[in-house]
């Protein structure tokens, strides 16, 4: 009998390791621009077309590789950031796994040019597939380029699973920010279609946060810095009245390496607590500087997540910090901060509060003393609410028991009546309505049915092209930064057929000229924030379906108005007819039921 184990070839397992590591163009940039940073490039160009799909370029300034390293950087787990495993929590470096190169020359075409400063000649190098193509000496310039062409053309599954060039577009932008913000110190620039969008000079980092999302953001920015023993926290916070309703522009870094964290972010909203409106977000753009050794970043090939050894007190820092940056900078009702609860530099000096541009040079972190931890006292209740908060059930509401089901829009109990002659409605709470039936009733949330009927509204719209928009008196600028601008071209089509007017400047600005008919009093600024955040959170990426996700936003929002709101008896007959002649009158856009129907039995057991 033949034996059923062997060893996979080197093409295959560098494709598997590619699945962790490259999933996608922003991948790639974001790979090879941390190894410009590790290689000391004071100047770091990003070249896409097509929003990678075609090609992705990155060219630095670093020290280059000798010709037998331009070589060994493309096997797998070749690395000169560690060399054994006591390394790995002694980590400073961006990259250390040595999995990058290999597994995006096993999914793409790659040229390396390369040379370093000694060196007479540099290297060229062409891979496709993991096999060396070409190799010999060339003319060049110290530093390194590498240019990544028709990524995953030999695996045509995965790139039929990249999206379109707008949501990939904007995932590359994503990544060239957060590592523009992590290194003020180099120069960046970003060439897309051979089109410059972003040239950032050698500046400090609020200077640097201006560049990249816009002026407004200079009014804004509240410096925020606290050492201690453990943990230095040094960065800018936003002002909370312009928190915004998009996530996307929070960002922590550690050792300048981007992370996520929903707990450390939970320390920050804390922090916000009752300074901004629920379902806003802050920005921010916080760097925590630790010891190696308390942290561990070999949690996954990505590495933007990290653990901490003491993640609690980290959470303690982290939100006293925020909060005595808002209280001296009058952000907030004044607080007692006296000087005792500010953390001092073992010298006793208090630490300082000056340019932030530059974040070397701390002192060696020591083990942390429980003394300080006393200062903290009464911020665990915040701690431990956010470990044992649980998701609540969307549907625990007061339709937990099976619904009605509609069986058409012509039911049998509308079409005995001819008008409204056969049905009475009333409204309770100023939330449910109660119609009456032959031998029970019907209860009825408002605001769900009038989601469902906005849905189908703007649904209709969508397919018709024919959204009646309300013009503004004076237009607005829609502020967003340029990630979400890529998004909003992305589905600039729908929110057009919905109803919105959306014009672009000579500055490529958009104008909101009009907004949807039928939507209340919400401005349009708020409104299309609100519907990029939930595209953006309702799922990674953009489907195929993605205009009956916008029509479903847009209900929704559109239906807040109604959460709790009295109605005139017009309203709330039109309401009932407009349901049940709706596509589902039983179940709301999200899924939720609408309806229950309590027949006589049921009436008696609630009451007996």
């Amino acid at each position: 009998m033949h034996n059923l184990i062997k060893m996979l070839p080197d093409s295959i397992a560098n494709q598997i390791a590619a699945g962790e590591v490259v999933q996608r163009p922003a991948s790639v940039v974001k790979e090879l621009m941390e190894n410009s940073i590790d290689a000391g490039a004071s100047s770091v160009q990003l070249i896409v077309k097509e929003a990678g799909k075609v090609s992705i370029q990155v060219i630095d300034d670093g020290k280059g590789m000798s010709p037998q390293d331009a070589i060994m950087c493309f096997e797998r787990h070749a690395t000169s950031k560690i060399s054994k495993a006591e390394d790995l929590f002694a980590i400073r470096t961006m990259g250390f796994r040595g999995e990058a190169l290999a597994s995006i020359a096993s999914v793409a075409q790659v040229e390396l040019k390369t040379k370093r400063e000694e060196d007479e000649l540099g290297s060229l190098l062409r891979m496709e597939a993991s096999v060396l193509k070409e190799n010999e000496q060339i003319a060049a310039p110290t530093g390194t380029s590498i240019l990544v062409k028709n990524l995953f053309y030999n695996i045509p599954a995965r790139r039929n699973f990249l999206k379109s060039n707008p949501v990939e577009m904007r995932h590359i932008l994503d990544e060239f920010q957060r590592i523009a913000l992590a290194n003020p110190e180099i120069k960046f620039s970003l060439i897309q279609n051979e089109q410059e969008t972003y040239s950032l000079p050698v500046e400090k980092l609020g200077k640097r946060i201006v560049d990249l999302f816009g002026k407004s953001y200079r009014e804004q920015l509240a410096a925020c810095e606290e050492n201690t023993n453990y943990v230095s926290i040094k960065g800018y916070v936003g002002r909370p009245e312009y928190a915004k309703k998009t996530r996307g522009e929070q960002f922590f870094f550690v050792n300048n390496r981007f992370i996520k964290s929903s707990y450390l972010h939970h320390a920050v909203m804390s922090a916000y607590e009752r300074l901004v409106p629920e379902g806003t977000f802050p920005f921010y753009v916080l760097f925590l500087t630790i010891d190696p050794a308390h942290i561990d970043i070999n949690v996954h090939p990505t590495k933007t997540e990290i653990k901490f050894d003491d993640e609690r007190s980290i959470y303690a820092i982290l939100q006293a910090a925020i909060r005595k940056t808002l209280s001296l900078n009058h952000l907030i009702p004044s607080l007692d901060f006296d000087a005792n609860v500010n953390f001092r530099n073992p010298g006793g000096a208090p630490a300082s509060m000056g340019s932030i541009s530059s974040f070397s040079g701390t002192n060696s972190p020591r083990p942390v003393q429980d003394a300080w931890k006393k200062l903290y006292e009464g911020l665990n209740d915040n701690i431990e609410a956010f470990e044992r908060q649980t998701v609540a059930d969307p549907t625990a509401n007061l339709f937990t028991e099976s619904a009605t089901t509609i069986q058409s829009k012509a039911n049998n109990w509308n079409s005995e009546s001819s008008g409204h002659s056969n049905f009475q409605v009333i409204q309770i709470l100023n939330t449910y309505l109660v119609v009456t039936l032959s031998g029970g009733m019907l209860l009825i949330d408002q605001k769900k049915a009038y989601q469902r009927i906005l849905f189908d509204q703007f649904s209709e719209n969508l397919v018709k092209k024919n959204g009646v928009s309300q013009q503004l008196l004076f237009p607005q600028i829609l502020r967003i930064n340029p990630a979400d601008a890529v998004l909003v071209e992305e589905i600039l089509g729908d929110i057009t057929d919905l109803g919105f007017g959306l014009t672009k400047d000579a500055e490529e600005k958009y104008w909101i000229q009009g907004v949807p008919a039928g939507i209340g009093e919400e401005d349009g600024q708020n409104l299309l924030e609100g519907i990029l955040e939930q595209v953006k959170n309702e799922a990674s990426d953009l489907g195929q379906n993605h205009s009956e996700k916008i029509a479903r936003i847009l209900a929704n929002r559109a239906a807040m108005r109604y959460q709790a709101k009295k109605l005139q008896s017009e309203e709330m007959s039109a309401l009932v007819e407009q349901l049940f002649a709706s596509t589902n009158p039983t179940y709301s856009p999200n899924g939720e039921i609408i309806s229950r129907q309590f027949n006589d039995t049921d009436i008696s057991q609630l009451i007996g």
